[in-house]
């Protein structure tokens, strides 16, 4: 069975107001895309477990929706959210000061069973963070480690809460233009190696291997590769690159956690990624890209169709 991630980003926003979302009603889109996944049979497929991370606003919609249809048209769909905070409410402790946060337990609170945990974008922004208020730390490859370092160190956080309050997580991880190196790919293999092995083992810091197995996922992004005109990777790296992830788990937790194509699983590259063996499935962004950008149920069930072979 394949694992099939949707990341619905910052479809709360409507076009008129700069973002993505079709309609000037965000809720009856977030309606809308569940009616459609239904209609399109995509909770009914054996094949697949399909897993739609919403922004915050629109996730109880979401589930409201979802919830009103009998649970055999909707038992391979399940709701996440887009990350959460390092810290989370616990009996006894802190009760409620997160504002501006998101802690696990009101994810699960509100319907989740899934999280995305440390999206490129999301790193970006941390490491950013860091950046800003220290600039010293691009100035040799030192501090860019630990800079890198104090990034994973707070996705380990975040996968924790995550995982104690009852989330399944998807970890992405995934190597920059910059860290991957110049030159040909076999001389750039062992840079992707070294970075990638220090976010896994950064990422999944002091957690055991029950914690991980059946509930973790790690989502592969080629950073270098995402945007508009980038050239994706070709089944030769990913099929290296998902291996290798593999590898770097067994030998360090002694189990085997699926690995999926986080740089855009796409109607025009599903069928070549099909063919990646280590390759467990993919995150899917949009599905048109042509005119103005959008993702439409219709355009996923065309995805996972080609994906799977249909």
């Amino acid at each position: 069975m394949k694992q099939i991630f949707v990341n619905l980003k910052r479809f709360d926003v409507p076009r008129n107001l700069g973002g993505i979302c079709q309609m000037d009603e965000p809720k009856r889109w977030a309606e809308w895309v569940m009616d459609e996944m239904i209609r399109y049979g995509l909770g009914e497929r054996s094949d697949i477990k399909l897993t739609v991370f919403m922004p915050e606003s629109l996730i109880i919609t979401a589930v409201e929706r979802l919830n009103s249809y009998p649970k055999e048209k909707t038992m391979s769909i399940s709701m996440g959210c887009q990350g959460v905070y390092r810290e989370d409410v616990k009996p006894g402790g802190n009760f409620g000061a997160f504002t501006t946060n998101r802690p696990a337990a009101a994810a699960k609170a509100i319907g989740c069973s899934w999280s995305i945990i440390g999206h490129s974008e999301e790193r970006k922004d941390k490491l950013d963070i860091i950046r800003r208020y220290d600039p010293m730390c691009d100035s040799d490859e030192q501090r860019r480690m630990k800079a890198s370092a104090v990034v994973s160190g707070i996705i380990n956080e975040e996968l924790r809460c995550a995982l104690e309050a009852g989330l399944n997580a998807l970890v992405c991880i995934g190597e920059t233009s910059e860290e991957k190196g110049d030159g040909s790919f076999e001389e750039q293999k062992p840079h992707i190696m070294s970075v990638l092995k220090k976010q896994i083992e950064q990422s999944l810091f002091n957690l055991s291997p029950k914690q991980l197995l059946h509930n973790v996922v790690i989502g592969y992004e080629p950073v270098w590769a995402i945007g508009p005109g980038k050239t994706p990777p070709g089944p030769e790296y990913i099929a290296f690159v998902s291996g290798y992830i593999k590898d770097v788990i067994k030998e360090a937790f002694g189990i085997d956690i699926p690995v999926v194509y986080g740089g855009g699983l796409k109607e025009d590259n599903a069928a070549d990624i099909a063919t990646v063996k280590s390759i467990d499935g993919g995150l899917v962004a949009l599905t048109r890209f042509t005119g103005q950008v959008a993702f439409e149920p219709s355009g996923l069930k065309a995805i996972i169709d080609k994906y799977i072979g249909l």
